[in-house]
């Protein structure tokens, strides 16, 4: 099994599912299953690089946390989903050579 291309394609679900999600919600949405899955596919992809050095160490786990404000909620997505988008970047272009 190839889990790189595991991770790509987990992280654009997610990613997909946020979007549902959020469409559907007007901010009634949890943020914590996003962020709690999010840190344990970040954790997975840092096991494919040789060390916490290089790109790979600029990525942080996001706190699970849960505002109740809609506007606090919208941005702990926004900030899910350009970490995602940074992650899926650095996945995708680092290919075999990591």
């Amino acid at each position: 099994m190839d889990i790189r291309s595991s991770l790509i394609t987990m992280l654009k679900q997610l990613r997909d599912d946020m979007l549902v999600i959020q469409q559907q919600g007007a901010g009634y949405y949890s943020c914590t299953p996003f962020a709690k899955r999010y840190n344990k596919l970040l954790a997975q992809g840092k096991k494919l690089f040789d060390s916490g050095d290089g790109l790979i160490g600029t990525f942080e786990n996001i706190e699970e946390s849960d505002p109740k404000d809609p506007g606090e909620k919208m941005k702990v997505v926004q900030q899910i989903r350009v970490e995602i988008s940074q992650l899926l970047a650095l996945l995708e272009s680092s290919g075999a050579s990591a």
